[in-house]
């Protein structure tokens, strides 16, 4: 058990590590200027129509680094920082959403695969600690059905670190989308294109991450199960 709250520190100190490094990027390139001083939404509105995409829309959304593509509603939603600023940040960002657009109109494997389990998911994330608690529970109090209570809640868990591991591959295709658009199209210069393609690198890692404090947690509740039938 101590090398498990071992592991968990390390991938908690990581994941901060990891998200300040994102903020400090987002920082550092929100003050590269584009050269062709177009706006995130702009760079977002080109995107769509150089892909034959008119029916999706770009619009607005509070708060930072709250960026996503809805496929429900088909709508590429940008931060304040992003949406109306001129920068290599907001291209990078405006573009990496645009490309997750991309792959809703070109069904990519992942994006579909990711968006057919969104509603187990859902359930599952909601469900799935405190099914796991109960089980344990009822487990320490002898109960024997505790057990499958509690592999249950491990099942609900399990669930939701798949859909972390799918989430990479559609993160990754979407920023290399979003960079081959951008230097193929003279969107940016030399200089521009570092510093969105650095950005991107650390969004993704932050992915990683998530997905591997995920697997590691997982893990920790199947070797307690595993332990509790000894």
């Amino acid at each position: 058990m101590m090398g498990y709250y071992l592991l968990a520190g390390v991938i908690f100190l990581v994941s901060m590590l990891v998200s300040g490094q994102l903020k400090s990027k987002f920082r550092k390139y929100s003050k590269v200027s584009l050269q062709n001083g177009m706006s995130g939404k702009e760079i977002a509105e080109k995107m769509l129509s150089d892909n034959g995409i008119y029916d999706v829309q770009v619009v607005s959304t509070p708060g930072m680094l709250t960026d996503h593509y809805n496929p429900q509603t088909k709508t590429v939603n940008l931060s304040e920082g992003v949406y109306m600023q001129r920068n290599a940040a907001a291209a990078a960002v405006a573009a990496h959403e645009c490309g997750h657009a991309v792959q809703h109109a070109t069904a990519y494997n992942w994006l579909q695969m990711r968006s057919a389990i969104v509603p187990m998911v859902g359930v599952a994330s909601k469900l799935s600690n405190f099914v796991i608690m109960a089980g344990l529970i009822l487990t320490f109090s002898g109960l024997a059905f505790g057990n499958w209570v509690f592999l249950i809640g491990i099942g609900l868990f399990a669930m939701t670190t798949v859909f972390s591991f799918i989430t990479l591959p559609v993160e990754y295709d979407a920023s290399n989308r979003a960079l081959a658009w951008l230097q193929n199209n003279n969107m940016v210069n030399q200089q521009e294109y570092a510093g969105a393609k650095d950005a991107l690198k650390w969004a993704a890692r932050t992915y990683v991450v998530a997905a591997l404090g995920s697997l590691a947690t997982l893990l920790y509740f199947i070797s307690l199960f595993l332990g509790g039938r000894d």
